[in-house]
C-alpha cells in the first residue's frame, strides 16, 4: 500500500521552502508575493501546499495585488483550503496596507502637482464601486491640513453641497481646495455636472479668499485634473 503524502503545512517542508524561516533569516524582501500569503493562510489542502495554493490564487487575479484585494471573503472562500478565517485573513493584511500607502501619502502630503493628489488619494478612492466626492483642504503653503469625505452615491452620482465644503474651510483654516472624486465606470473625461459643480465652488469660494485649485477625477489607474487641463 502507498504511504500517505506527509501533511503540507509549512512546518513540514523542507527549510529553504518555508516562507517564515525565509522572511526571518534572509528578510521580507526576499519573499516573492505567493510567499507571503502563504505566510497569511500557513497551509494549503490536500492536494496542494500553501505556497502552490497561494500562487493558483494570485494567477486568478493576474498576479495583481490590487485585484486580489477587491476579492470578496466569500470569492476567496471558493479556493479550496481557504475557510473563512483564511479568506478574512489575507483581507485584512490587504486592507492594512492600502491603509499604509494612504499613511504615507499623507505623511509627505505637500501638494505640488496633480501626480501627489493622485498618489494621495487614488487608495481611497480609486477602487470603489460607487461614486464618493471629497474635499482636501490646503494652507498657504500647499500642505494638507484636512482630507475629508464630502458625499457618497450612488455609481449615478453624489451630491455636492457648496456650503458645506466652505464652512468646514473656514473652520480648518484653509486658504486652499482641491476637489476630488472618482468615476466607477473607469471612464476618467469629466460629465457637465463634474465641469458645473466645479465652477460653482471656485466662484463661492473666491469670496472668501479660498482657492480652488484643482479637480481631480480618479480612477484605478488614472486621473483628469482641471488645473492640467486649463478648465479652472
Amino acid at each position: 500500500m502507498q504511504e500517505k503524502p506527509s501533511s503540507f503545512s509549512i512546518k513540514n517542508w523542507a527549510q529553504d521552502d518555508q516562507p517564515r524561516e525565509k522572511l526571518l533569516y534572509k528578510g521580507k524582501n526576499t519573499l516573492s508575493d505567493a510567499e507571503l500569503v502563504a505566510i497569511l493562510i500557513g497551509s494549503g489542502n490536500r492536494e496542494e501546499s500553501a505556497v502552490a495554493l497561494s500562487k493558483r490564487i494570485l494567477a486568478s487575479v493576474d498576479n495583481n495585488l490590487t485585484e486580489l484585494g477587491k476579492l470578496s471573503i466569500k470569492e476567496l472562500m471558493g479556493f479550496k483550503g481557504i475557510g473563512e478565517a483564511k479568506a478574512i485573513t489575507i483581507t485584512a493584511a490587504l486592507e492594512l496596507g492600502r491603509r499604509r500607502r494612504s499613511e504615507d501619502a499623507l505623511q509627505k502630503s505637500k501638494i505640488t502637482s496633480s501626480g501627489s493628489v493622485f498618489e494621495l488619494m487614488q487608495p481611497i478612492i480609486g477602487e470603489l464601486q460607487h461614486e464618493e466626492f471629497w474635499i482636501i483642504y490646503l494652507n498657504n503653503s500647499n500642505k494638507v491640513i484636512q482630507k475629508k469625505q464630502l458625499s457618497k452615491g450612488g455609481i449615478t452620482g453624489t451630491l455636492v453641497d457648496v456650503r458645506l465644503v466652505l464652512k468646514n474651510a473656514l473652520q480648518v483654516g484653509a486658504t486652499g481646495l482641491i476637489l476630488v472624486h472618482n468615476h466607477p465606470s473607469g471612464t476618467i473625461k469629466p460629465s457637465e455636472a463634474d465641469k458645473q459643480i466645479t465652477q460653482k465652488l471656485k466662484i463661492a469660494a473666491q469670496s472668501l479668499d479660498i482657492k480652488v485649485l484643482d479637480h481631480l477625477i480618479i480612477t484605478e489607474k488614472a486621473y483628469f485634473s482641471f488645473a492640467d487641463e486649463t478648465l479652472l
